[in-house]
């Protein structure tokens, strides 16, 4: 099995899991390397995704001496792009040696999409505003390696996928594919979205689109927060993008 370039341990707010078991659940599955990539938002709404830089390197760098003969180790991180705070993300991007870095959008408005009781707005709107959130931090944000989970707001919405779809909001996701294109960034394919609304992110008509556009480049996560979900629905996210022959991984 290919290997899992997304994964949080507990040095992620979200996450109680230990480091080695989800390595170890890496090893099970016959993965040659992983990437662990805790979440780090500034200035997030309640300010506890944030990690000691110092502290993740330390122990993290133990473990890739620790699996060396089993594991190939990365250490990466999934940093919150922030249009307003663009200074200081590219500069804690640049200043800490990071193997990988996913650049993902985690606030909206100030608030995070997972509270979607928070929002006082339908879903076309919740979906819509995200896109266009997605895109200008996109433009102004850099010293990332891969844009993570386009749609993952899907997962969040009342309706969920049930009135979703690309050429709804061709418009806002069109903006954000060819700002990926001009930068030369990758898409994450993210197998999360499986396990809530079907497909993996961004869904595949979305991929489809972003060959159109002229992009090739994707690397493939699995999002796990727990051991269980390492190289989650990997095996299906195979088989379609085996049909769109012109992706290629950059991992």
């Amino acid at each position: 099995m290919r290997g899992d370039w997304h994964l949080h341990t507990c040095f992620s707010a979200d996450s109680d899991a230990k480091v080695e078991d989800m390595l170890d659940a890496a090893v099970r599955l016959g993965m040659k390397e992983v990437c662990i990539t805790d979440h780090y938002d500034m200035y997030f709404p309640d300010e506890s995704f944030v990690f000691d830089p110092d502290e993740y390197f330390r122990v993290l760098s133990d473990y890739k001496e620790a699996y060396k003969d089993r594991l190939q180790v990365r250490i990466g991180v999934e940093l919150g792009l922030d249009c307003e705070h663009t200074d200081e993300i590219n500069a804690f991007a640049a200043e800490w040696p990071f193997e990988y870095v996913i650049g993902s959008v985690h606030k909206l408005f100030d608030k995070d999409p997972y509270e979607r009781a928070d929002y006082d707005c339908d879903d076309d709107t919740f979906y819509r505003e995200y896109f266009k959130r997605c895109a200008d931090c996109i433009r102004v944000c850099s010293n990332f390696d891969v844009f993570g989970h386009l749609d993952y707001v899907v997962r969040y919405g009342y309706t969920k996928a049930a009135d979703y779809s690309y050429e709804r909001y061709r418009t806002e996701i069109d903006d954000i594919l060819k700002a990926l294109i001009e930068r030369n960034i990758p898409l994450e394919v993210n197998t999360a979205g499986m396990k809530s609304v079907g497909f993996a992110h961004p869904h595949p008509d979305i991929l489809k689109r972003y060959i159109a556009l002229g992009g090739r480049r994707y690397n493939m996560g699995s999002d796990a927060h727990v051991p269980e979900h390492v190289g989650y629905g990997f095996e299906e996210a195979e088989k379609t993008l085996n049909k769109l022959v012109f992706l290629e991984p950059i991992r």
